[in-house]
């Protein structure tokens, strides 16, 4: 595929490669060689938020950073359930359409809820894993939440983030601690992938599973103890104003064994942090 004309190719500089799913084409980054790392992105981001890690870590490991459809640079059909689940079956295609083994899985925000099916599922084929400020349980109690989410489920929200570009023009620059990291270019590359009201189904149906992709959420609690003896590294924004700071806890009482690293920064710490990022995860796999 060519690349479109807003994409800056010094900030991107990755070959491009798609795989052909029943519903639309995948786009996804397959750079380095040597031990796979398969990076899950969340809402509203695509591979372009793990930029700064896959430029350094693909000089020792073979990095994969797919685009959810709806996503980035992957087509945007108007009938795909958009669903955690689905992307999780899209996400698993992916990894047995490459013939990945003995992976290292990396995910973000909704990358958690997607990624994480693939490692309850196929425990044996993950070698590690690495969390970042996601979750992996129902999200019923958390009432302001849930009333958030209902919210947006409806006609307003619904076109807030239709017609508004709610999630990347309001919700991306909160999950900043530091918002001087997202400068008009970076933010442009979020903006520009939902540049029309079509382009905004996956966002908005995220924003709508946060309540009604719950019995799915528990469902994957239900099965933690399966990935006991995966090795784990938590890498958590503690000035996170997405997602609440008590997660980390959970994470961490569920299994007291994994390596913790907090930085200082907000939700998406790939960006506000990336040298950090990267180098926690290089001297987690090493």
């Amino acid at each position: 595929m060519e690349s479109p004309k807003w994409l800056d190719r010094i900030l991107y500089p990755f070959r491009h490669h798609t795989l052909a799913l029943q519903a639309g084409q995948m786009h996804y980054i397959d750079e380095g060689s040597g031990a796979p790392i398969v990076f899950v992105h969340g809402t509203p981001t695509w591979s372009f938020v793990w930029r700064q890690q896959l430029k350094s870590l693909s000089r020792g490991y073979r990095c994969i950073a797919p685009d959810h459809l709806g996503f980035g640079l992957s087509d945007k059909p108007a009938d795909f359930a958009y669903t955690p689940e689905a992307h999780a079956e899209n996400l698993e295609a992916l990894i047995n359409h490459l013939q990945l083994k003995d992976i290292t899985l990396v995910v973000h925000d909704f990358g958690g809820p997607v990624g994480l099916r693939y490692a309850l599922r196929h425990p044996e084929n993950v070698r590690k894993l690495i969390i970042l400020n996601t979750w992996m349980w129902s999200l019923q109690d958390e009432k302001q939440l849930m009333k958030i989410s209902r919210f947006m489920s409806g006609g307003i929200g619904r076109f807030l983030y239709m017609n508004g570009n709610f999630s990347a023009r309001v919700l991306l620059p909160k999950g900043y601690n530091e918002r001087k990291h997202l400068t008009k270019d970076i933010h442009r590359h979020y903006l520009k992938p939902l540049s029309t009201s079509p382009d905004r189904q996956g966002t908005w149906r995220f924003a709508v599973a946060l309540q009604e992709a719950n019995p799915y959420f528990a469902q994957l609690w239900e099965q933690r103890e399966k990935l006991k003896p995966i090795p784990k590294l938590i890498i958590w924004g503690e000035k996170d104003s997405l997602l609440p700071l008590h997660w980390l806890a959970k994470w961490q009482i569920a299994y007291p064994e994994a390596r913790v690293v907090t930085l200082k920064a907000g939700h998406f710490l790939q960006e506000e942090k990336g040298g950090e990022v990267a180098d926690a995860i290089r001297a987690f796999l090493n």
